[in-house]
């Protein structure tokens, strides 16, 4: 038996030490910059995406000294040298943004991004105020003096994606070692192969650009997408709905000095049958809209002029759900419509968003909503986040904050992993950041998903029984704080 117990050692030990000689060998191959055209060209990480998700992850990498050594590739479709060096005048506002918890913007910070954005265009905002347009509850959220005193009066920013995705940029080439292969498409995902030199690499992802390039990865991470190639690659279903819905966006111009100068900066949500529809502050005498709405709804709102499309936004604060239901079916004249109506109706200004008077120009578009959610975020070699893993409902804002949470949560673990020796690809060294993330985004999938169902109701015994709850919710100051301080933190986010 002792014998048999000394053999088993014995052989453990060799194991052991194969495995830390094949790992030094492969950080030899990572290490060399000059190689045979017939070696492998190896990283310790490929990332396919290069989004927010994307280059965020690799900017934590990159800043942080324990993974800083790591030898990293970043695969993009686009020009990234565009994104860098993108601008827009101070009267003009791209109608992709997202809103951005003080959590995810203390990461950025952390990791030297923040600085890199153009804070003239970035927007806090203060309060929320979200109503049901069936029954008229309401729920209002404002930072008071203890939420002040805590250390924080910002509920989120409205940051528009391309400026952060162009501070990203920024930060990583001032950061450099990270190697860049953008106008680049992937051709296909394959496992690799043994080396001349007797590494077995037939494990191993391998990503086949255009033009040739192979790039076998330690860890190939997939921000690339809801429809990844990175996860067909792995085999991880992604599990889901289409809502049958669309979100359509703009950004428009308010009366007057817009948002009120230096007075808190309010986000406005009105629940409809057919979605929710939101507007939220932009610096100035501007606001982006999203409005979740039918595909009948959404095609007749991008057809529409401008004046008529301005006063379709301001009906859909104001007017009832009936009177919304008639303009959607009418080819045009709303403007006119909407006028009659409102002479008809007292408004109180203070409940409702500024009026809109302007919308630029071309910034009317649409996109269709889903829920999916992969089994998995993780395989063997293989890491997903933000829309590769999981895409939300837009009608809490959360879908770029799950994403930076993903990061966040993806950047520990491989440091870990790096900083006790570990193989950072490998599944079981991946398994906490599975762990940690996918539950969490799994309940405010869930929540946003049932918020939705909640209230496309228009009638019958819900109605007020959601309009009971939000009353409820209203009027009892400790829950309400504690959803303030879940929506501008790091946990599950509602509203």
């Amino acid at each position: 038996m002792e014998a048999l117990i000394s053999r088993r050692t014995a052989q453990w030990v060799c194991n052991s030490c194969s495995r830390s000689v094949r790992r030094q060998s492969l950080l030899r191959y990572a290490s060399t910059t000059t190689r045979a055209a017939s070696e492998p060209d190896i990283y310790d990480v490929v990332c396919v995406g290069g989004g927010p998700a994307g280059l965020s992850l690799l900017t934590a990498l990159r800043s942080n000294p324990v993974t800083s050594h790591l030898r990293i590739a970043l695969v993009e479709a686009q020009d990234l040298a565009k994104n860098k060096s993108w601008t827009l005048p101070p009267d003009r506002f791209s109608n992709r943004c997202s809103s951005l918890t003080p959590s995810s913007a203390d990461f950025l910070d952390k990791i030297g991004a923040w600085r890199h954005l153009d804070r003239s265009r970035v927007q806090p905002y203060q309060e929320m105020q979200v109503w049901d347009g069936v029954s008229d509850a309401r729920i209002e959220f404002e930072w008071g003096p203890p939420a002040a005193a805590s250390g924080s009066t910002t509920i989120a920013y409205m940051v528009e994606n391309l400026n952060l995705t162009s501070g990203l940029l920024k930060r990583l080439d001032e950061l450099s070692g990270v190697s860049v292969y953008d106008n680049a498409r992937v051709e296909r995902i394959s496992h690799g192969r043994e080396t001349e030199d007797g590494l077995d690499l037939t494990e191993w992802p391998v990503v086949h650009l255009s033009g040739g390039k192979q790039l076998y990865a330690r860890l190939l991470v997939g921000a690339d997408g809801a429809n990844s190639p990175v996860r067909s690659f792995a085999g991880i279903e992604a599990k889901g709905w289409d809502y049958g819905r669309h979100g359509v966006v703009a950004t428009l111009e308010l009366e007057g000095s817009g948002w009120g100068g230096d007075q808190m900066k309010v986000a406005y949500q009105r629940f409809l049958p057919t979605g929710p529809v939101a507007m939220l502050p932009l610096p100035g005498n501007y606001s982006t809209l999203v409005w979740s709405t039918t595909p009948e709804n959404a095609a007749l709102l991008k057809k529409l002029g401008p004046k008529d499309f301005i006063a379709m936004v301001n009906a859909a604060f104001r007017l009832s759900t009936v009177d919304l239901e008639f303009l959607h079916k009418q080819g045009g004249g709303q403007a006119d419509e909407v006028a009659w109506r409102f002479q008809h109706k007292h408004v109180d200004p203070a409940t409702v968003p500024q009026t809109v008077v302007g919308v630029q120009e071309g910034s009317v578009a649409s996109f269709p909503l889903k829920l999916r959610h992969a089994d998995t975020y993780i395989g063997e070699r293989v890491a997903l986040v933000g829309d590769a893993a999981h895409t939300i409902h837009p009608l809490a804002g959360q879908g770029l904050n799950q994403g930076q949470g993903d990061v966040q949560s993806l950047a520990k673990t491989i440091g870990f992993s790096v900083d006790h020796g570990m193989d950072l690809g490998a599944r079981m060294s991946l398994e906490a950041y599975n762990a940690e993330r996918y539950a969490a985004n799994h309940v405010l999938l869930g929540v946003c998903d049932k918020l939705h169902k909640l209230y496309s109701v228009g009638s019958g015994p819900l109605v007020p029984l959601r309009s009971l709850g939000l009353s409820a919710v209203n009027a009892f100051g400790p829950l309400k704080g504690f959803l303030m301080s879940q929506a501008a933190g790091s946990g599950v986010k509602v509203l």
